[in-house]
């Protein structure tokens, strides 16, 4: 295999995160397609247009496809997969064309418990879950708008190291993206759900409100470090564990950082599906099969996922 397809990547959800992160990708010198759904037409006509924090940039992806096109090679090296982690969807089935013998799936989602399933639709191939700590937006067809923040963290499935991901983290890093490897990506994914449990989902729930409305309001911030400590009694339960200083550090972080709409927020103002199960429901089910007291999960999951259903009718 050439130097040039072991740089040929296909983003599978070209919204947000799928586009800033291709874009950045191309950038540093890979073959990147993407995968639209629908973008699709304003992408194909003029590529993606992203207005960043660290300077604007035009994206031209190398190949555009609709979500129902076959791929235009036989495989690509590395699939990154960066669509909502929805029920209805079937991750598997939706990159099924593009994998082939030599491919590594990056899974550059949110959520906990998103990789049994396509580890065991592709047992030959190398599983990456990666974790996107980013501030960014689709503002239009088209056009994304990063405001903060920026950084990878990936980690083979379900750990270890692999040239695969050492090779991938050497991509992000011609991009100028800081990428870190790690050898216990699962501890990280619980670690990045100690923020998104409770800051996707109040904002929601109290209203439509920014990261710095929550941490302005004396009960909501008590609250989020409540749903936080939670969570990591969890990942604690399943041989994960988190230090009390990340708790603090996601705080500090947030107060600090700029105001900003939560991805489950947009969604919910866009009439889009909620990713509930991913960031709450999965976590309680695994509360459940250790019997871990839940109490501030057990009220807020029955309240989002009534919303979420209301939402898809």
């Amino acid at each position: 295999m050439s130097t040039s397809d072991m740089r040929s990547i296909v983003v599978v959800g070209a919204g947000a995160v799928g586009s800033y992160f291709g874009g950045r990708l191309a950038q540093g010198g890979a073959t990147v397609s993407v995968v639209c759904r629908s973008d699709y037409d304003t992408v194909k006509q003029r590529g993606i247009t992203v207005k960043s924090c660290d300077g604007d940039f035009q994206f031209t992806p190398t190949c555009t496809l609709a979500h129902d096109e076959p791929p235009n090679c036989p495989a690509y090296y590395y699939v990154i997969v960066a669509m909502k982690v929805l029920p209805h969807i079937d991750v598997p089935a939706t990159i099924r064309d593009f994998v082939g013998p030599h491919t590594a799936i990056l899974l550059l989602q949110n959520g906990i418990d998103i990789e049994a399933s396509v580890a065991r639709a592709f047992p030959e191939n190398e599983v990456i879950s990666g974790l996107a700590f980013i501030c960014v937006s689709r503002t239009a067809p088209g056009v994304v708008h990063h405001q903060d923040h920026g950084r990878i963290v990936l980690g083979r499935y379900p750990a270890g190291r692999s040239s695969r991901v050492t090779a991938l983290q050497r991509s992000f890093e011609a991009a100028g993206v800081p990428c870190r490897v790690s050898t216990d990506i699962l501890t990280d994914r619980w670690a990045k759900l100690l923020w998104n449990a409770p800051y996707n989902t109040l904002s929601v729930l109290a209203g439509g409100v920014t990261t710095k409305e929550i941490m302005d309001d004396p009960a909501l911030s008590v609250l989020v470090r409540q749903i936080m400590l939670e969570i990591r009694t969890i990942a604690a339960a399943y041989g994960c564990r988190i230090d009390m200083t990340v708790v603090d550090k996601h705080v500090e972080d947030t107060r600090t950082m700029r105001p900003y709409k939560t991805s489950m927020l947009l969604d919910f103002e866009a009439g889009r599906p909620l990713e509930v199960e991913a960031i709450l429901g999965n976590a309680l089910r695994m509360a459940a099969e250790k019997a871990l007291p839940t109490p501030k999960l057990d009220v807020l999951y029955p309240l989002l996922a009534t919303i979420d259903r209301a939402q898809r009718q």
